[in-house]
C-alpha cells in the first residue's frame, strides 16, 4: 500500500515538475525573443541613423558642388561673353587691316596697256610710255578710291594694306613686292556711286588716262570679293604711347 502510494505521489510530482519545467522553458524562450527583438530594433535604429548621417553629409557635399559648379558656369559665361566681344573686335580690326577676306558693293577698275601702239605706228615726237600703265597711275587711282571712301582695295588680288608699296621694276610693277603686269584689275569695296563719281568726274584721272591712249574700264558691282593680305604686317618703329 505504501509502495503504491509512494509511486502515485512520485508520479504526480514528476508531472508537476515536468509542467513547471515546460512553463520555465516557455518563459525563457519568450524572454529571449523579446531581447532579440529589442536588439534587432536597436541595430536597425543605429543603421538608420548611420545612413542618415551619410546622406546628410553627401547632400551637403552635393549642394556645395552644385554651388561651385554654378559659380564656374557664371565665370565661364562672362569669359565667353568677353571672348566673343574680343573676337568681334579682332575680326573688325582684321577687316580694316586687310587680314581677312571681305565682300560687298563697290567698283571694278581695269587699266590696260594699249597693245595697238608700237614704235612704228606712233609719231617721231610721240612717246610710247604714254600708252603704258605706270606705277604712278596705280597709286593715283588707289588714292582717289581711298579719298572717296573705299574700305578695301586690291590690285590683281594683291590687298592694299598700310604697308603696301607700289613701285616700278623694269617693265613690271611691284605691289607688296609681287610682280604684276598689264592688265591691272583694281577692286574697291565701298559706296559704288561715290567711288565711280570720284573716278569718272570731268577732268578726273580716268579721263586723263583715256586721253593718253591707255585702255580703261570702270564697272559697278553689288558683290565684289577681295582676298586678304597673305603677308605679315610688322612695325619696326611703332610702339604704344605711354
Amino acid at each position: 500500500m505504501k509502495t503504491k502510494q509512494i509511486a502515485i505521489t512520485l508520479g504526480i510530482m514528476c508531472i508537476i515538475l515536468t509542467f513547471l519545467i515546460m512553463i520555465q522553458l516557455k518563459t525563457i524562450k519568450n524572454a529571449s525573443i523579446t531581447v532579440g527583438n529589442s536588439f534587432t530594433e536597436d541595430s536597425l535604429r543605429n543603421e538608420v541613423l548611420r545612413y542618415k548621417e551619410l546622406y546628410d553629409n553627401s547632400y551637403r557635399e552635393l549642394k556645395k558642388s552644385q554651388e561651385e559648379l554654378e559659380t564656374q558656369r557664371q565665370k565661364a559665361a562672362k569669359k565667353d561673353e568677353l571672348s566673343s566681344k574680343t573676337e568681334q573686335e579682332l575680326q573688325e580690326n582684321n577687316k580694316v587691316l586687310g587680314l581677312t577676306d571681305v565682300s560687298g558693293q563697290g567698283l571694278i577698275v581695269t587699266l590696260q596697256d594699249n597693245q595697238n601702239v608700237t614704235l612704228e605706228t606712233i609719231g617721231a615726237l610721240d612717246n610710247i610710255s604714254y600708252y603704258l600703265v605706270h606705277d604712278e597711275d596705280l597709286r593715283i587711282i588707289v588714292n582717289e578710291l581711298k579719298n572717296a571712301g573705299a574700305e578695301a582695295i586690291s590690285i590683281n588680288d594683291q590687298r592694299i594694306v598700310p604697308t603696301t608699296s607700289i613701285t616700278c621694276d623694269g617693265n613690271v610693277i611691284l605691289v607688296n613686292n609681287i610682280k604684276l603686269s598689264s592688265p591691272f584689275t583694281i577692286k574697291a569695296i565701298g559706296n559704288s556711286a561715290s567711288l565711280s563719281g570720284a573716278l569718272l568726274r570731268p577732268g578726273g584721272y580716268i579721263e586723263t588716262l583715256n586721253s593718253t591712249g591707255i585702255i580703261t574700264s570702270v564697272k559697278k558691282s553689288d558683290n565684289i570679293k577681295i582676298q586678304k593680305y597673305d603677308g605679315v604686317i610688322s612695325s619696326k618703329y611703332l610702339k604704344i604711347a605711354e
